[in-house]
């Protein structure tokens, strides 16, 4: 059945004529006795009983006003669904594990404050992984470290974060040269603090003699504080640690310091949801750095 069907057939139910249903909907009233007897062949019954010129909804007819009114209702809230500017429905976000940790939770909840209409499902995940998510369509946005395929995607600079190596307090300085932590704690390979620390172990031309893999910051913590090797992570994540005086942090040079999130999504597939975050992150990023007494 086409929608249009049944809004003839709805028509001339309401108006209880042919004629008047056509003067209604601006049709011959040819078209509109064809529509409906074409409409009454496709379902194999009679939508209505005729007396002369009078129409009479048959049982069957009753039965079909009932789910015509919901299709149209249905099709017409869709259809405002899809062209509204108002953000509404389910909003897939997807976030670095630092991100959501530290920098996402201001803002989702003046999202949330801002936009109680939207449900908001986030997915956490390293920026390869983030990325196939937003090209298969499995997440509509995400806050990750570049760089990004600039042919698939549209970015926006979220948050710059000063990135620091941290070690345990007995650990000796970690000066601008010199050899570095034999051993590594880090995350999952692809990464972007991964990344950063072993691009500062090829900028001195060596390699961590043991990578340990975990999967989360505090855990990276935890093992860090007992010696088992060093681990670079935003700065901010110490201030969510209660064991951070535990800690030696160790400043990298100014040059490779920071690490730039970014909002990105799919071209072509922005959104009233997705504006409403853009003007949430513009009014609340600001950068961010721990402030320890480093030695170098």
């Amino acid at each position: 059945m086409k929608l249009s069907d049944l809004e003839i057939f709805c028509a001339v139910l309401e108006e209880g004529s042919i004629t008047a249903a056509a003067r209604r909907l601006h049709r011959v009233q040819s078209n509109i006795t064809t529509r409906i007897k074409q409409l009454e062949k496709k379902l194999g019954v009679s939508l209505f009983i005729r007396e002369g010129k009078r129409l009479h909804v048959s049982p069957s007819g009753i039965v079909l006003a009932e789910y015509a009114g919901r299709l149209l209702d249905l099709a017409q809230e869709a259809k405002q669904a899809v062209t509204s500017q108002t953000p509404q429905g389910v909003f897939r976000l997807g976030a670095m594990e630092s991100t959501a940790i530290v920098r996402l939770p201001a803002p989702i909840t003046a999202y949330h404050r801002a936009h109680p209409q939207v449900e908001i499902e986030l997915k956490t995940g390293n920026p390869r992984q983030l990325s196939t998510a937003l090209l298969n369509g499995r997440i509509d946005a995400a806050l990750m470290a570049g760089p990004v395929a600039q042919k698939s995607f549209d970015t926006l600079v979220a948050f710059s974060e000063e990135t620091v190596l941290v070690t345990s307090t007995d650990h000796a300085p970690i000066k601008s040269h010199g050899p570095l932590p034999k051993t590594v704690i880090v995350f999952e390979d692809g990464c972007p603090h991964r990344k950063l620390l072993e691009h500062c172990y090829a900028l001195r031309e060596e390699t961590p003699a043991r990578t340990i893999e975990l999967g989360s910051y505090h855990a990276m913590l935890s093992c860090v504080i007992a010696g088992m090797g060093a681990a670079l992570l935003p700065g901010s994540i110490l201030d969510t640690f209660s064991q951070a005086e535990l800690l030696k942090v160790h400043r990298l040079p100014k040059r490779i310091n920071t690490l730039t999130t970014l909002l990105v999504w799919r071209k072509g597939f922005d959104s009233p949801n997705l504006q409403a975050l853009k003007v949430i992150l513009g009014r609340s990023s600001r950068g961010c750095g721990t402030k320890p007494d480093i030695k170098h």
